[in-house]
């Protein structure tokens, strides 16, 4: 699937103004999620309730409100909110150049990837060749979502990457641990220097490491599946909109539910809506369940375990 652009923006530096697009750079797929659900397998609510009534409120009744003082809040309406988000600003401003080794990967916090816009072709190329070529990235400041973030923008390979920065105040110092200093006696140093020698790589291949306990995990879900009871929360069915239906065959049905002849009428309940029963969720043997694809990822991850070192499947 294409990547689709989440905004955009310009680019500024000088009066060169670059038109460009902004795309996620990461996605979160490493945790193996499990659904919290009843002890018959049926699915489980969340809902919020109020401390003042113990009621339960609905979430077009929610307002959002900011706490100044402990337990009270100053109430925003959705409009007022909005104003403060429409000063978020669609030009990321350059302020200065400075090496890419200066900044602390500390600092680093999400990763966007800036692709050309229409008619930003040349100077977006200019751009990262002028970067690459001086060793330097580029500082600058972006207004979004009621926030104003410090951005380095640096120059890859392939193009652009704008990395979202924290301020000095969200970073904490090492100096607050304490921590006490050792001397290191030159014959100790040589030895952790051998060390780093014997096993030194000249680049850093995010390919090299997989997630063994990922892998762990998924291995015992699929044998789960396989070999014990599976409990299958049961839904209502609900007709399909798209399903493809003979017009004719629609409009005899329509007269003959209005003539009270082609359907039985709902049951009612006391409150003069129809009565649905909840569904009910029903264990089933594994046995018993259609036969299942064989998950694309079952043979990698079953070979990852047994490589892995016992002690890695042992942690938990």
């Amino acid at each position: 699937m294409a990547a689709r652009s989440i905004a955009s923006l310009t680019l500024s530096f000088g009066l060169v103004n670059v038109p460009v697009k902004l795309y996620s750079a990461t996605e979160s797929s490493s945790a193996v999620s499990f659904k919290m659900l009843a002890k018959d397998g049926s699915r489980v609510k969340q809902q919020y309730v109020s401390e003042s009534t113990g009621k339960v409120v609905e979430r077009a009744e929610m307002v959002k409100g900011y706490e100044f003082e402990k337990d009270r809040f100053v109430l925003f309406t959705p409009e007022e909110l909005k104003a403060m988000d429409e000063a978020a600003s669609h030009v990321i401003e350059i302020v200065a150049f400075v090496p890419e080794a200066s900044v602390d990967p500390i600092y680093y916090d999400r990763a966007y990837f800036l692709a050309p816009d229409k008619r930003g072709g040349k100077p977006y190329a200019l751009l990262g060749a002028a970067m690459r070529e001086s060793g330097r990235c580029a500082l600058a400041r972006w207004t979004s979502k009621g926030k104003q973030y410090v951005v380095q923008v640096r120059a890859v390979e392939d193009g652009l990457v704008l990395q979202q920065l924290l301020y000095a105040d969200e970073v904490r110092s090492l100096k607050d641990l304490d921590i006490e200093p050792a001397d290191v006696s030159p014959a100790e140093l040589k030895l952790a220097l051998q060390l780093i020698d014997q096993i030194s790589q000249d680049e850093y291949d995010p390919h090299a490491f997989k997630d063994e306990e990922k892998g762990r995990i998924l291995a015992a879900i699929d044998a789960k599946i396989a070999g014990k009871q599976v409990v299958a929360s049961a839904r209502a069915e609900e007709p399909s909109s798209g399903q493809v239906i003979d017009l004719m065959e629609a409009l005899r049905a329509s007269i003959g539910q209005k003539g009270g002849k082609a359907a039985a009428a709902p049951a009612k309940a006391s409150n003069g809506k129809a009565d649905k029963q909840p569904a009910k969720a029903e264990a089933i043997p594994a046995g018993a369940l259609k036969e299942r694809k064989p998950v694309k990822r079952a043979p990698k991850v079953l070979e990852e375990v047994a490589a892995a070192p016992a002690r890695t499947r042992a942690r938990k």
